[in-house]
Formats: structure tokens, C-alpha cells, sequence
């Protein structure tokens, strides 16, 4: 059965666009001209000259051998964090503000978590020259204060999100509200695989230049273009998407998709989606979604701000629920492990988010001769007040 969107936004049973009336237009015209528009020569040419001259890809693909011997397979580090801003999210603001202009938008906006989308809006729309207005969740601004501040000096606007938990799904809440208001001038730049289709679709294809580069490079250094394992931590799944998107419909390619336990998956305080979501409508799509049995949305909670979101992407619901996928969960202690392993055992500080994929390879079985990649989505630059605190509190 090979894994796609069909023409209506759907993964098998999960996806679709449920939108209030005033976006209707918008949403509409995304869905009748963004293929058309991304498959022009000229678009696709300067896609990949920004990509290149701007972001600095090829991102490497980098034998960490210290941790393949640890753990007595090859494992390959998929460095994005290297990237121009510091994560995976610039493949995709590169492509959809030249997609706002082909449009006609002159007003973007967007939510964030971690604030890497963030910055990554707020320096595409300082590239352009274009209006950026960037939602956050009033808890997240202070616990990602790096961020905030890289934000406002490429000339954002940060707004709090002061709902809710105030955290990533009480961001985009706002950035929809702020859609609805501002329907014919603004482009909402949503930064993963959610909301209504085309967006998941949109945001998966951008980020697929991770695994076109993984397949030509692990040829290069392995003579096969295809690994065992495909590593990727998962809130609401862009960079997941992105390493996974070329080895969709390859079987022997095992992918893991790895979430946020928080203090543990039954502790009340967790973003386990695959395990605890039911199938529910959030942010426009049809998903996997952390919810009490009347509807209502039970907030999640992570150490990461980018994994903390109560449901996934359509994709990855569907990668899950077929077993296309495997979801492992990680807690914040599991992860901040992690982030210490790597960091003295190759030299590579990551993301909060990052370091649960890197903790997933405590829990996998494999073999001696497998390939592995894990997708390292970004630096860990902005979660250094984290680790400190943890290196204080266990002597490190």
C-alpha cells in the first residue's frame, strides 16, 4: 500500500481541512495552486539556490563513531542543526514565503514552541522584507528567552499566548485567530505537519530535501542508499516527516518516531500522543489527539517546548496506527541523559527535541550490522538554562 496524501488531504483515515468559513478562500486557494506553484522551474530554482547559498545544504551526514561503538551499530547524525538559524525549520520557511509572494501576501504570520519556526519566519520575512508576526505561548517566551530575542532583532513582532497552558497549541490558536481577522494579506506560515490540508503535505514535501540528501549521501559513505533505521523525534513530526518522506514506501526501512513521555506516560504530565490520543479535529485536521472523552483537549506537558503539543501530524497518525511506524516514548529525564551522552561522547550539543530521538536508541533492538540515522534537528544553543540547571542538580 504506498503511503501519500490523497486529493481530499487524507492519510488513510486521518488529515482533511476543517476550517471556519473566513478561511475558506485561503485555504482553498493554498490547496488549488501550491503543487503547481512549488513544481514551477523557476520557483523550484531559486528554492534550491536559497537552500544552498542562504541555509548552507547539503546538511553533512556525520558517522558519530564514539557513540556507534557505545552502542555496537553504525549510527549517521543527520546535522541539521547546522543549518542557517540553528534547526531543520528554515527548509520550510524558505519555501512557503516564496510561495506567500508567488500569492500575493504582504503580512505573515505564525506560531512557535521552541521558537526555532520562530526565528526561522521572522529571518525568511526579514530576507524578503516582509511583516512578520510570530504567536508564542506566554510560558514558552521564558523558558526559550534566546529565541525571543533573535525573533525581535530580525524586526518580528512576538505576541503572548496567554490561554490554556500557554504553551505551542495555545500559539497556534492565536496565529488561526489572527488568520480569521487578517484573511486577504496574510500568510500563515504553519511550521510543521498539522492544520488543515495542504499544509501537512506542503510542509512534508519542503522538508523532504532532508531525506534527498540522506539517501545520495549514506550511497556515498555506505554504498547503499537505503539505512535500517530512521530516527526522528515527533510533536507535531516536521523534521520527522522530512527524514522519513523518501523511505515512505521502502518496507525495509524501519522509522521511528519518537514523542515526549514528560515525568512518564500515565503521570498526567506527558505529550504521548500514540498512546494516549484518540482520533479527534485539532488545528484543522483530523488526527491523533490527547482529549477527555467529552472533547476537550488535555494539555500536554514536555521539558521540550517543540514536542509540547497534544496531538501529531496526520501523516505520522497514520504511519502509527497502520505500523508503518513505531513510536517510542521518551521521558524529560530520558532525554536530558541523552543530550549529556552525546554532547561528551561526540562534541554536539542538541535540542531538547533532539535528545529524545538519541534516547530512543536505549530502547530499540537492532543489530551489529545495522545503519542507522538520526535525524538531528537542531542545536542546543537555546535550551542551555535547561542543562545547566540539570548539570547543577546531578553534579555533573
Amino acid at each position: 500500500m504506498e503511503i501519500a496524501v490523497d486529493e481530499r488531504g487524507y492519510y488513510g483515515e486521518f488529515g482533511g481541512a476543517f476550517i471556519p468559513e473566513m478561511l475558506y478562500p485561503n485555504v482553498e486557494e493554498l490547496k488549488r495552486r501550491y503543487l503547481s506553484i512549488m513544481e514551477e522551474p523557476d520557483f523550484q530554482r531559486r528554492f534550491r539556490q536559497l537552500l544552498r547559498d542562504y541555509v548552507g545544504r547539503p546538511s553533512p551526514l556525520y558517522l558519530a563513531e564514539r557513540l556507534s561503538n557505545h552502542y555496537g551499530a553504525t549510527i549517521y547524525l543527520k546535522r541539521e542543526d547546522l543549518n542557517h538559524t540553528g534547526a531543520h525549520k528554515i527548509n520550510n520557511t524558505i519555501g512557503q514565503i516564496l510561495l506567500a509572494q508567488k500569492l500575493g501576501k504582504t503580512r505573515i504570520i505564525a506560531e512557535t514552541g521552541a521558537g526555532q519556526h520562530g526565528v526561522a519566519t521572522a529571518t525568511v520575512c526579514a530576507l524578503m522584507g516582509l511583516q512578520c508576526i510570530v504567536y508564542m505561548g506566554a510560558v514558552d517566551i521564558q523558558r526559550q528567552a534566546p529565541n525571543v530575542a533573535r525573533m525581535r532583532m530580525l524586526g518580528a513582532e512576538v505576541r503572548p499566548a496567554t490561554s490554556g497552558s500557554q504553551t505551542l497549541k495555545d500559539a497556534t490558536n492565536e496565529a488561526i485567530r489572527d488568520w480569521i481577522n487578517h484573511p486577504e494579506e496574510t500568510h500563515y506560515i504553519i511550521g510543521s505537519v498539522v492544520g488543515p490540508h495542504p499544509y501537512p503535505d506542503m510542509v512534508a514535501r519542503f522538508q523532504s530535501v532532508i531525506s534527498e540528501e540522506m539517501k545520495w549521501q549514506l550511497l556515498e559513505h555506505t554504498g547503499n542508499s537505503d539505512p535500517d533505521l530512521v530516527i526522528a523525534c515527533v510533536g507535531g513530526g516536521s523534521n520527522a516527516a522530512g527524514a522519513f518522506y523518501h523511505y515512505l514506501n521502502t518496507p525495509a526501512v524501519r522509522l521511528v518516531a519518537v514523542e515526549a513521555a514528560g515525568k512518564g506516560i500515565h503521570s498526567g504530565h506527558s505529550a504521548a500522543t500514540s498512546v494516549l490520543g484518540t482520533k479527534g479535529v485539532i488545528h484543522g485536521s483530523r488526527t491523533l489527539l490527547m482529549q477527555t472523552d467529552d472533547g476537550q483537549i488535555i494539555e500536554p506537558y514536555s521539558i521540550s517546548a517543540g514536542l509540547d503539543y497534544p496531538g501529531i501530524g496526520p501523516m505520522h497518525a497514520h504511519l502509527i496506527k497502520t505500523g508503518r511506524a513505531e513510536a517510542v516514548s521518551i521521558t524529560d529525564d530520558e532525554a536530558l541523559n541523552a543530550a549529556f551522552s552525546l554532547t561528551r561522547t561526540e562534541g554536539i550539543i542538541p535540542a531538547l527535541e533532539t535528545a529524545h530521538a538519541l534516547a530512543a536508541l536505549d530502547k530499540l533492538s537492532f543489530k551489529k550490522t545495522d545503519i542507522m540515522v538520526v535525524c538531528l534537528s537542531g542545536r542546543g544553543d537555546k535550551d542551555l538554562a535547561a542543562y545547566i540547571e540539570y548539570l547543577d542538580s546531578h553534579g555533573l
